[in-house]
């Protein structure tokens, strides 16, 4: 069999160890959003770049599994030849394996990348799920990364708020409500929240990966490769006990007979609990509880954020006034602004500003077409210009000292055709109908999820993405639990908690819209909620069909335009100003 690709290679592994198949998902050991390169494998397998996805691989056939975000991408990514695409969540895998291969057929699956609610899925079909215990792909993926060894900072309290020693001495006693003995905790950015530092692992994601035991006691094990924790201060590392990352397992064995551990039901890795039980231990399915304690901000984060989001909406103003200028200039003069230029001068007026770290992930700079896929990333291959013939979406963030952010605007620079005027202002409505709304405390995320979807439905048309994800302070970009959705999400929205609102409409090969805001929910009323924004850009108008906003959806933009004027025009370059009064100015001067 020809071994030149890495389909075929690992093909011929899985025959020689007498499998039918196996499951590859976009996934590491902490199902992190963000893989590195080295625990990228459906990337190197597939050569799709997404962020959520499996491949089922077959004997005869091969199937990757992607959500409605990545429909367009992943045929753009991978060879058609030799892979079908389904949709990820309405041809689950479950459901694929059951009804088209045959009963019996032994699948591999590795039980790191794995989560439980998955293995149970899988198991209950007629197949029979094979466990490696060896990683297939150190002997097929012959040039594969090495795995990360980024440095580890801490964050001082004057930023983070809540020293460590309190942040573990109120898991500990969430411990105690639970009658448990170890909390087993497996995702990165818990365990960052919970010691007060931050990683560099993987640009964008500033989280260390590794791994932690808390126990009920309070004393904490953390298994993270010591390499990283050189510049650590003795003052934390004396509060911890350290071990290699690959001790974490073994470590749970060790501890399990007759104890009680918490785990993760939706994040940690299914081998965690073979690793337990198989020791006599017990597991306790719950959320890690760090989980709703970081989601829950404090005082000195949330003036962090808000902080931040001035800083980060200086940019964007000075950015967007380059572009104003720019894009018809230069397209006239033969030379337009391309999308990759774009996304250079716009992280260039990002490092401007004070506190400003790096991104908080890649950029979309996205023009025309490209916008229609909406986690779409420009590259030498598929760069495009910016012109004035079509719309240009952008949505970009930054990781400042004291916060991060996340905002996404849609903008044209000359008249466009009616089409995308009412799409667009179908988008800009659902915006306004739930970033306006007031709610009651403790409201979920699917139920405020149709404000944001109503103008769009009303003209037959929807999204395949969640309208909001909750926001790490300096940690990831999208941040359990919360989410603004259709699927159901069972946390309550309560003040202290930062949420994006987005809605978009994508037209394929044509054009994509999505207009978002980062907000804080803050209290209303006694027993009530509603947003405030933290994001700080204009909202391009031009695109607007003026008429179909009611005098309330008016006066919302006009008075958060004055609030962007006012607070950005201080912090913007002299040469931006202009731009800014003109964008923020009352609806009624521009329409006059």
């Amino acid at each position: 069999m020809n071994n030149t690709t890495p389909l075929s290679a690992l093909r011929s592994l899985l025959l020689a160890q007498g499998l039918d198949g196996m499951i590859v998902p976009r996934a590491d050991a902490h199902q992190s959003e963000d893989c590195t390169p080295h625990d990228n494998k459906l990337a190197w397998l597939t050569g799709f770049s997404g962020s959520a996805g499996l491949a089922l691989i077959l004997r005869d056939r091969a199937l990757i599994f992607v959500d409605g975000r990545y429909q367009v991408q992943v045929r753009a990514e991978v060879d058609l030849h030799d892979f079908e695409v389904h949709h990820l969540h309405d041809e689950p895998l479950a459901d694929y394996l059951q009804e088209h291969v045959s009963a019996g057929s032994r699948i591999a699956f590795e039980p790191l990348l794995m989560v439980n609610s998955q293995y149970e899925a899988l198991a209950a079909t007629h197949c029979k799920l094979i466990a490696l215990e060896n990683d297939p792909f150190d002997e097929v993926w012959k040039d594969r990364p090495a795995a990360p060894c980024g440095p580890i900072r801490e964050m001082p309290v004057d930023i983070s708020g809540e020293s460590s020693a309190q942040k573990r001495l109120r898991v500990a006693a969430e411990l105690a409500k639970h009658r448990v003995d170890y909390l087993a905790i497996t995702l990165p950015d818990n365990i960052a929240w919970l010691l007060n530092v931050r990683g560099s692992d993987l640009a964008m994601v500033p989280v260390p990966f590794s791994f932690a035991l808390l126990h009920s006691t309070g004393e904490l094990e953390w298994f993270v490769d010591s390499r990283k924790t050189e510049s650590l201060s003795d003052t934390l590392l004396s509060t911890l006990t350290l071990s290699s990352p690959e001790n974490f397992l073994p470590r749970c064995q060790q501890l399990a007979n007759g104890k009680r551990f918490l785990v993760d039901k939706d994040y940690a890795p299914v081998a965690l609990r073979f690793a337990i039980e198989q020791q006599g231990g017990n597991v306790v399915w719950s959320p890690d509880p760090i989980t709703l304690m970081k989601a829950n901000k404090n005082e000195i984060e949330l003036a962090g954020y808000r902080e931040c989001h001035e800083q980060d909406g200086a940019a964007w103003v000075n950015f967007l006034a380059w572009l104003a200028h720019e894009v018809p200039l230069r397209e006239a003069a033969g030379n337009p602004v391309t999308e990759l230029e774009a996304q250079a001068k716009q992280l260039a007026f990002r490092q401007q500003q004070p506190g400003f770290l790096e991104q908080s992930f890649g950029t979309i700079s996205a023009a025309a077409s490209n916008a229609a896929m909406c986690h779409y990333h420009s590259s030498e291959k598929t760069n495009t210009p910016i012109t004035t013939q079509a719309m240009y979406l952008n949505d970009s963030g930054g990781q400042y000292e004291n916060g991060t952010t996340d905002t996404t605007r849609t903008i044209a620079f000359a008249p466009q055709h009616a089409q995308r005027r009412l799409h667009y202002t179908a988008v800009l409505k659902g915006f306004l109908s739930l970033i306006s709304l007031q709610f009651p405390s403790g409201s979920q995320g699917h139920q405020l999820d149709a404000f944001a979807r109503r103008a769009l439905w009303e003209l037959g048309l929807d999204f395949d993405h969640g309208t909001g994800h909750g926001v790490g302070h300096q940690l990831l970009i999208h941040e359990q639990p919360h989410r603004i959705a259709k699927k159901v999400n069972q946390w309550p929205l309560t003040a202290g908690n930062i949420i994006t609102i987005e809605p978009g409409y994508y037209l394929a090969g044509q054009y994509g819209i999505r207009i978002e805001n980062q907000v804080e929910i803050i209290e209303s009323r006694p027993g009530f909620c509603q947003f405030s924004s933290l994001t700080l850009v204009p909202i391009d108008l031009s695109l607007v069909e003026l008429h179909l906003l009611s005098e309330t959806e008016k006066q919302w933009i006009d008075d958060y335009h004055q609030q962007v004027r006012e607070t950005l025009s201080p912090r913007v370059n002299s040469d931006a100003r202009p731009w800014l009064f003109a964008a923020t100015a009352p609806i009624r001067v521009q329409v006059n």
